[in-house]
């Protein structure tokens, strides 16, 4: 027997079709929590942040996304309706905004 073959026996296998994929879509669902009130003084200060953002500067934000807070590192884009950001291709609610701290100011 080749030793190519011999690996194959070795090699790990998902008995159960969909198993791993079932108990990650689980997982996901376990760890939701509810969305937190922003207090007024943190509020405040993202408004601050975000009336002094500029397109191209580079953005930290933690935002609410389906039951998870997510956090996104990239460049602001624009702002759309004057309701979302857009950070690298991804849209961002406002009212989803956690926190938000510019990184890198555009030169």
């Amino acid at each position: 027997m080749s030793r190519k073959q011999r690996a194959k026996q070795f090699a790990p296998f998902d008995a159960l079709k969909g198993l791993q994929n079932a108990l990650r879509i689980k997982e996901y669902e376990h760890e939701r929590v509810q969305r937190g009130d922003v207090q007024e003084e943190k509020a405040n200060e993202i408004s601050k942040t975000l009336l002094s953002l500029e397109k191209g500067d580079v953005v930290d934000v933690v935002h609410y996304c389906d039951g998870h807070y997510l956090n996104k590192t990239g460049v602001a884009k624009l702002f759309i309706d004057k309701s979302q950001i857009q950070i690298d291709n991804q849209k961002i609610e406002l009212k989803d905004l956690y926190d938000i701290k510019i990184i890198v100011k555009k030169s």
